[in-house]
């Protein structure tokens, strides 16, 4: 793999090569990846339960044999709708759930943290790979360099149609296509709960976390640096405004990362844009006991 990547400004011309991070000699581990897709969105999971006597409120019994219907447990009484008809059983209508969901069984799966951070470095190291890229479905021919780097004006965008432009130009035009033509209408329960419909998932842009590190490399004053500093925190907060303006397409600070960022559904790997800050913050990115752990399955290799 080339330890370089094509610099692109924000009219889709390069402006030169960066040097990409020992993150990116990561071994591509589908299994890992998979394994942490799968325990960390257990995380997200809301405990359901019935309650225990539902469907048994209920004065039924069996009237047993010798009249000719079967033996099933029925509503007591005579002279209204109800009587008569099986009750407090399952299977029957209005009876109780035969194996409902349990509110106390476990349904939290924890997940290593040495685990965790291997799967993140394999994923954010297989955005370098245009044959994963184009496996998942992502239109992307257009495109000879990866990972696709953008120069750190793309952190000031703060319109919905720039960020439009700036996709355009770096040549995810039939992306977006795609996009528009995924967009699939839902009905029945999940439309009346406000899920309209599903579209696919696109790009995302990983922006840098950092946001005092040009603030400590000036010398200024205490006045200008706390006014420096609200500028550049207000440039985030415009920037990640536009997370999802357009469907499909996210906006993450690295800090904020995880595998379920780059692996919806558990299928590697997702498009993946960066600004050149979040280049340069990925090598802060491993721990010196995760930074062993990968340099042991390079060398093994």
């Amino acid at each position: 793999m080339s330890t370089q990547a094509k610099l692109y400004q924000m009219d889709g011309s390069e402006s030169g090569t960066i040097d990409l991070p020992s993150i990116f000699r990561t071994p591509y581990r589908y299994d890992v990846i998979h394994k942490a897709y799968v325990n960390l969105l257990s995380h997200s999971y809301q405990r359901q339960g019935r309650y225990p006597m539902a469907g048994e409120v209920v004065s039924a019994e069996s009237r047993n044999t010798g009249l000719g219907i079967a033996r099933i447990a029925r509503a007591r009484g005579e002279g209204f709708s109800r009587a008569g008809q099986a009750a407090g059983v399952a299977s029957i209508r209005q009876g109780r759930v035969a194996h409902p969901p349990e509110s106390w069984k476990n349904i939290y799966k924890k997940v290593n943290y040495k685990e965790k951070q291997l799967a993140l470095c394999s994923a954010i190291a297989a955005t370098a790979r245009k044959d994963l890229v184009e496996r998942r479905g992502h239109r992307v021919s257009n495109i000879s360099s990866f990972p696709i780097i953008v120069s750190d004006d793309v952190e000031d965008i703060s319109k919905t149609k720039d960020l439009l432009k700036l996709l355009t130009a770096l040549g995810l035009k039939d992306e977006l296509h795609r996009l528009d033509i995924s967009r699939k209408p839902r009905s029945g329960t999940a439309r009346r709960r406000g899920r309209q419909g599903r579209s696919a998932v696109s790009a995302i842009i990983i922006i840098s976390s950092d946001m005092t590190s040009a603030v400590k490399q000036d010398n200024a004053s205490d006045n200008d640096t706390r006014t420096s500093t609200k500028n550049k925190d207000n440039r985030y907060k415009n920037i990640l405004k536009l997370s999802g303006s357009i469907r499909g397409i996210d906006i993450k600070q690295i800090k904020d990362l995880s595998v379920l960022d780059f692996a919806p559904g558990s299928k590697p790997i997702r498009l993946t844009i960066f600004s050149e800050s979040a280049i340069k913050e990925l090598s802060n990115i491993k721990k010196p006991a995760m930074q062993r752990i990968i340099e042991m399955m390079v060398q093994s290799k």
